[in-house]
């Protein structure tokens, strides 16, 4: 396992300039693999910024309207990455990944570069990234932006607004380059972020994304199969409409991030299908108890996104902030303590401490 000292750590940061009132800097080179909507969009956020951004796509049809937004387009991936980049953003479809890895290997210059990805699911991407041998200069990243569409033409820098990121750690991930990462989260992207570890980003990635595309998924198939689908069709509306958007998304990038979490979407499947049988056995046996409690058991969650609409449309909700010193040599526990409270990081100060926003959480 390789830690990090707060020797290291000063040793390595040496000479670096007065950080800025608005925290770290964006790294002034971000370059890009592949322009469909999330690294399109990136590409278009940082380039507002005053970012230097360089990009490179698997086909050169964006190429023209990516270089008119002040995109530097590279002719070949190899070209891209001898560059040496502060950070190289793989934003290629998962199942690109390992031939990617394969092709930056011998050209990537890991001190000068750091890699990272917006992959929706961290754990086989951080396995690929180790089989190439690249682990101290990786650090997991992953938007919590995006729609149905895909490709760049649905690239949009407003895609990113009020977004929240993922950073994610393995037990190699330097410090340093998480908080390279976050220069470019929270003053190139202006975003607030998270750091947890792969597992718990995964788990919690199946619940609130994965397992939902699933059962959205589900749904239009059962609309499908119907034989008066058409009526149904004509009387659905709102509730159907939100419940089956994500299913709307091309179904070959639905099913290859499905697949990628395999495990932990099989397990919570199982779980939806003991709630949903637990209570159709209610419906059938008229038990008004449970289904009392079926229809209760969330309220937690009601009165969380209540507090949060609140907050929205009132002048006296006051944002609370936290400030946290980080240790580097504990700095894994306390980011992930910090995520598990609630507190969205909004920039780092310096390098070894941070403000953070709190947010409300769901009381149980």
């Amino acid at each position: 396992m390789h830690e990090e000292t707060i020797k290291q750590w000063d040793r390595d940061n040496a000479g670096e300039p007065q950080i800025a009132p608005e925290g770290i800097e964006c790294p002034k080179h971000v370059a890009i693999v592949g322009l469909g909507l999330i690294g399109g969009s990136l590409a278009r956020r940082l380039r507002e910024s005053g970012c230097h951004v360089s990009a490179w796509n698997h086909r050169d049809h964006p190429y023209a309207n990516a270089r008119a937004a002040g995109i530097d387009c590279k002719d070949t991936l190899e070209e891209l990455v001898a560059e040496e980049p502060d950070v190289l953003m793989l934003c290629n479809p998962l199942v690109a990944m390992p031939q990617v890895l394969q092709t930056i290997k011998p050209i990537i210059n890991p001190q000068k570069t750091t890699l990272s990805d917006v992959g929706s699911v961290k754990g086989p991407v951080r396995t690929q990234v180790s089989e190439v041998g690249l682990l101290d200069c990786y650090v997991g990243a992953h938007p919590m932006a995006g729609n149905e569409h895909s490709g760049w033409v649905a690239a949009d820098p407003t895609l990113f607004d009020d977004a929240l990121w993922a950073v994610t750690f393995g037990l190699h991930t330097q410090y340093r380059r998480v908080v390279q990462i976050a220069g470019m989260i929270t003053r190139g992207v202006r975003n607030t972020m998270i750091v947890i570890d792969d597992v718990t980003h995964d788990r919690e990635a199946s619940l609130i994304s994965h397992m939902p595309h699933v059962l959205s998924t589900a749904l239009i198939n059962e609309m499908t199969s119907d034989a008066n689908n058409a009526i149904a069709s004509a009387l659905s509306a709102g509730s159907w409409r939100d419940m089956t958007r994500v299913a709307l998304t091309d179904p070959d990038r639905t099913r290859a991030m499905v697949v990628e979490n395999a495990h932990n979407v099989e397990e919570l499947l199982h779980r939806m299908i003991d709630w949903l049988s637990e209570f159709a056995n209610a419906l059938h046996e008229e038990d008004e108890t449970e289904i009392r409690h079926f229809f209760a058991e969330g309220q937690p969650y009601r009165d969380y996104k209540a507090q949060i609409n609140a907050g929205k449309v009132s002048d006296s909700t006051e944002t609370i902030f936290q400030s946290l010193r980080i240790d580097p040599e504990h700095w894994r526990e306390q980011l992930l303590k910090s995520a598990q409270r609630g507190e969205y990081i909004v920039r780092f100060t310096s390098g070894h401490r941070l403000i953070a926003e709190q947010h409300p959480s769901i009381r149980s």
